[in-house]
């Protein structure tokens, strides 16, 4: 994400600074008279539709009294399949006093429809067992578009000087090859913090949804195989998530040389000198424009070349997240006799990055230049557990399951989870895998342990989401839709675990917000579905220079009001056409301009594919 964001770029946008968006108080909407703009109806729903065993929940808002009662149409035939009650909800958000569920559960009938309520129609949507089959490969559209090196969205080779070192155990200036990777999201920096847990999602992504355990009667996933490894037209045998996960694992190799030297971001916050094409680099960092970027080296202490500085107190986050995305790799390809080498060359980069962070113990956190932003994660048990119970995977060596109950028992259920605020990725990667691939391979007593860790957080975010009419259960935070994608992950794991379904309807109501079930109406996700109502003013190169969209990526989501009118170099254009949906406690524009809320991110995308290999 652009969060080093933007003391450089404010100075060229200083007429960009962010200007109150309108409200309506709540005495001036009783006052007014009731009128056809006061009786619209808005009908929120998931637009990609639901499988047949979902909880199916719409949300109605509107300015008066809403009609007790609501229909489910057959669009073709024009028949009503269902009918039913509609429940009100207190509260009010934006200039909407009139809160309403309307529960259609019972109709499991595969068919596409659409909700009448009053004189309102709701966009049609489909109730189908494979409404989400094609989604977790249609992301990856754009993570190839994110690619570094080679990208095959403009076809062209870019950052190819990256990179020389500005801090380590060689001089200043020696050359390192780190090219390669993913452009974090609208800038073209490059983290290990956040490629790592790309890269190991993506990976377990594959491994749930092609070998599913054998008490899950689940169908195994196939994903597809239309790309080579460059992303260019053309099968190669391996499936696409495993191609764009072995350009995560590729540059992750290049970013640890020898076995006691990790380097973790490329380029800095002089990179926000506005939209450019990626092999059209023009920012000079001391070696000329277009030039050579640097490499931060991960030595454990606070980094910054001015006076923003970090608060990295070890490389144990990275560390464990690298360890476990390699030891995901070669659970893959261990078995491969084209890949076997691979698969062992990625191991022992595993084994040998995750002492580095049993040494150094804390975190590495991202680095900024000019700007006050960084990433400020402050967790790392939960990465070394992790690391930990894929290295016991790997291997079956118990050093390492000692290790993951270990890191398990100091990470507990520390997480974002119930808070109003945090840092920014303060307790990335938002929601803690490691308790999930450890679970099977302990005994009972530890079993309960982290399924207690588990539901504890899920509870939070189920008490916080009472306070709002939506139920949605995170704060409005910056890349508040990665936290959502965390919170469902996070519940249906729980689900899978225990085979307890206390959460499911919680988790599905967090889902449909993130496809359009919010008080904007937008699916999170550009171009998904194709005929929904999708962000398309966002906040990347191929909208602004080449006009062109790309489907697949999740954008950052809906802030408190007050970070979007704090932070420098954001604004949108006047006037907002959802102003009528904004509130205090969240804002979302589907503007350029805002890259607060409408900025995709490279790691959040990822996550999400996870999530949709969940959805069964």
């Amino acid at each position: 994400m652009t969060l080093l964001i933007l003391l450089s770029l404010s100075v060229l946008c200083s007429s960009f600074w962010p200007r109150q968006v309108r409200t309506i108080t709540r005495a001036q909407s009783q006052a007014e008279k009731l009128t056809d703009r006061d009786e619209e109806i808005h009908v929120r729903i998931n637009q990609a539709g639901y499988l047949p065993s979902d909880p199916k929940i719409a949300h109605a808002q509107s300015r008066a009294p809403l009609p007790p009662t609501f229909s489910v149409i057959d669009r073709a035939s024009g028949k009503v399949l269902f009918h039913g009650q509609t429940k009100a909800i207190a509260g009010r958000w934006g200039e909407f006093d009139t809160h309403a569920e309307l529960n259609f559960s019972a109709l499991t009938k595969p068919a596409t429809y659409f909700i009448r309520i009053g004189e309102h129609r709701s966009p049609a949507f489909q109730i189908d067992k494979e409404v989400y089959a094609a989604l977790p490969d249609e992301l990856l559209e754009f993570m190839r578009q994110q690619r570094c090196g080679y990208n095959p969205w403009v076809d062209a080779v870019c950052h190819s000087f990256d990179g020389r070192t500005v801090n380590g155990p060689l001089a200043a200036g020696s050359y390192v090859n780190a090219s390669g990777g993913w452009h974090d999201a609208g800038d073209q920096l490059k983290y290990l913090l956040t490629s790592s847990n790309a890269t190991a999602q993506m990976l377990l992504a594959y491994l749930l949804a092609t070998k599913p355990p054998p008490r899950r009667r689940v169908k195994p996933t196939t994903f597809t195989d239309d790309l080579n490894q460059l992303g260019q037209p053309g099968a190669n045998g391996i499936a696409d998530v495993l191609d764009e996960a072995r350009w995560g694992l590729d540059w992750m190799l290049k970013l640890h040389p020898v076995p006691d030297q990790l380097y973790h971001q490329v380029a800095d916050d002089r990179d926000h000198k506005g939209f450019r094409l990626p092999q059209n680099e023009t920012v000079d960092y001391g070696w000329g424009p277009g030039s050579y970027r640097p490499v931060y080296f991960a030595d454990g202490t606070p980094q910054g070349l001015r006076e923003f500085k970090s608060q990295s107190n070890g490389v144990a986050n990275l560390a464990g997240r690298y360890a476990a995305a390699m030891a995901l790799g070669y659970q893959v390809w261990k078995d491969d006799p084209k890949l076997a080498s691979v698969a062992a060359r990625l191991l022992t980069a595993g084994m040998e990055v995750y002492a580095l962070g049993r040494r150094k113990e804390g975190v590495q956190q991202g680095n900024s230049y000019g700007a006050p932003y960084r990433y400020e994660e402050t967790t790392w048990a939960d990465d070394m557990e992790w690391g930990a119970a894929e290295l016991f995977r790997a291997t079956a060596d118990t050093r390492y399951l000692h290790d993951a109950k270990h890191y398990a028992t100091l990470a507990g259920a520390e997480s974002w989870m119930g808070r109003e605020q945090t840092g920014h990725y303060q307790y990335y990667p938002f929601m803690n895998v490691g308790h999930f691939r450890l679970y099977d391979l302990v005994d009972a007593g530890f079993r309960k342990k982290l399924r207690d860790y588990y539901r504890e957080g899920i509870e939070r975010c189920l008490r916080a989401s009472l306070n709002n009419a939506y139920r949605v259960g995170v704060p409005f935070i910056w890349c508040s839709n990665n936290l959502l994608v965390a919170l469902v992950t996070q519940s249906l794991f729980y689900e899978r675990m225990t085979g307890d379904p206390r959460f499911h309807e919680f988790a599905v109501q967090q889902r449909d917000w993130l496809l359009g079930r919010n008080p904007w109406g937008i699916s999170m996700f550009t171009e998904i579905p194709t005929n929904g109502n999708f962000p398309r003013d966002v906040h990347l190169f191929p909208n602004a220079i080449l006009k062109r969209s790309i489907r697949g990526g999740l954008v950052d989501g809906p802030v408190y009001r007050r970070i979007f009118q704090t932070l420098k170099g954001v604004d949108i254009t006047q006037p907002d056409p959802l102003a009528a949906f904004q509130d205090e406690r969240a804002v979302y524009h589907d503007d350029i301009k805002d890259y607060s809320t409408n900025e995709p991110t490279m790691d959040g995308t990822a996550a999400a594919v996870l999530m949709w290999v969940l959805q069964k």
